[in-house]
């Protein structure tokens, strides 16, 4: 689904809440925007976010209201979060930035409409009951993210054809988002003789540490699953700009990495 799909989707989502909850609700409707990332991290989208808004007829500040909850990466703040928005009485939630603002927002409500946008099957995940008829106040896109984990761990391959040893950069706090792909990964690296190795970060210097370590072993290519937290420490110089003094094969496969 693309984004102005997904942003018209929201405005559709919007508009269909019954009467007897509009009539609850202030005069101009506030639609909730509930983010693991930061305003810095998601300006770009922002900026489509509203755009594609506008174009469905709504309008920031003039016809409609946005409340903002950003996590900063802090994603044991998103339950929290989640509630503020539901005790706001929101009209709508879009819940950004990963799987975990997707599971935060259905947690806390069963009857606010949930517009969200998730890497992995939303079915498996409990937001929806089937992609035909998600039923249930929550709708949205799977970007396939997870699924494509073999697929991913090839163009790598093509990328550093000659690499032998793949280290793969994992978030122990989200094993479980990951689990499926990391079995479909594990299942590709044999069938073309790749030797993985599992190192597992969770927070800034544990990440430093993980780049230092793979530059001192000299590792081929590095293969990132799709995390929030990676996500945002993406865009976070200091912490990547580390990875560029490792050997070029490895700088290569930073660069191919994809999702968040």
């Amino acid at each position: 689904m693309k984004r102005r799909e997904f942003i018209t989707l929201l405005g559709g989502a919007a508009a269909a809440w019954p009467l007897a909850a509009r009539a609850q609700q202030p005069a101009m409707p506030v639609i909730g925007v509930l983010n693991s990332a930061s305003p810095d991290t998601y300006s770009r989208q922002l900026r489509a976010f509203r755009q594609g808004l506008k174009e469905a007829g709504y309008v920031e500040g003039e016809n409609v209201a946005i409340d903002y909850r950003w996590t900063e990466g802090q994603l044991d703040r998103l339950p929290a979060l989640a509630g503020e928005l539901v005790s706001r009485r929101v009209a709508a939630i879009a819940a950004m930035g990963g799987t975990q603002s997707a599971l935060a927002a259905k947690a806390a409500t069963a009857t606010i409409p949930i517009v969200f946008a998730v890497g992995d099957d939303p079915v498996r995940l409990g937001l929806v009951a089937s992609l035909a008829r998600p039923g249930g106040n929550a709708t949205g896109a799977n970007f396939f993210v997870y699924e494509l984990g073999a697929k991913r761990l090839a163009l790598l391959h093509g990328l550093v054809p000659t690499a032998a040893r793949v280290a793969v950069l994992a978030n122990p706090t989200t094993a479980a988002l990951a689990e499926t792909m990391l079995r479909d990964v594990e299942t590709a690296a044999r069938a073309i003789s790749l030797q993985l190795q599992i190192v597992n970060a969770s927070t800034s210097g544990e990440i430093d540490a993980a780049f230092a370590a793979l530059a001192r072993e000299r590792i081929d290519a590095l293969f990132v699953l799709p995390d929030p937290y990676f996500f945002i420490r993406a865009f976070s110089w200091p912490n990547w700009r580390r990875a560029t003094r490792c050997p070029r094969r490895m700088r290569y496969a930073i660069l191919s990495k994809s999702g968040g």
